[in-house]
């Protein structure tokens, strides 16, 4: 459906809206961190551009995009970065990003923060 110099999108074959779209990157990476530099440019101007074109095409004005970074439950046998382009529609039942994992840590946010910058300060 889009094609760049680094990346590929393509309808899911499990939508679970009209359009899902998944865009991957052409080389194999299995994470955001595992994609080289000088690819990531491409592969989000390919999510951009898909998400223009769903847009246009469907009338969709919201998205849901999210990023598959490495071997996710329930799907183990994926080990290769991609990104859900999902548009949604007024009375779709979705629900926003937060409902994806509930989790919540036992630390607050600043204890947290602190830990982040003192590991790679």
């Amino acid at each position: 459906m889009f094609e760049n110099s680094q990346a590929l999108a393509f309808l899911d074959i499990h939508p679970i809206s009209l359009g899902h779209t998944v865009v991957i990157p052409k080389s194999h990476a299995s994470t955001v961190i595992d994609l080289p530099e000088d690819q990531v440019e491409d592969v989000f101007m390919a999510v951009k551009k898909v998400t223009f074109m769903l847009a246009k095409t469907l009338g969709a004005e919201n998205f849901t995009i999210g990023i598959n970074h490495g071997r996710m439950l329930g799907h183990p046998d994926i080990d290769h970065l991609h990104i859900h382009v999902i548009p949604r529609f007024e009375g779709d039942g979705g629900k926003d990003i937060h409902s994806v994992v509930s989790n919540p840590p036992d630390e607050d946010v600043a204890e947290t923060k602190e830990r982040i910058i003192k590991a790679n300060g």
